[in-house]
């Protein structure tokens, strides 16, 4: 699975693809205090990242990639 949730935190692994998005978007809207681990994502579609930049959860791991980990903080930290 692409992404896996547990009680506050979705783990995201590899490609994340837009079929996920939807589903994304439900478990966020469940929670409190989401928070996301991108450590071994390598790929987000940008349907995710919209979920993501309207959600704002924490951010608990960024990529390893750090041309990856770069782009996502740049849209994710917007305003902050």
């Amino acid at each position: 699975m692409p992404i896996e949730y547990s009680k506050n935190t979705a783990r995201f692994t590899d490609i994340v693809s837009v079929e996920e998005a939807e589903g994304l978007l439900e478990w966020l809207q469940g929670q409190k205090k989401p928070q996301v681990d991108f450590s071994a994502c390598t790929h987000l579609h940008a349907a995710n990242l919209q979920v993501l930049m309207a959600a704002r959860p924490a951010i608990a791991a960024w990529p390893q990639d750090e041309a990856f980990a770069h782009w996502l903080r740049n849209a994710l930290t917007q305003g902050e």
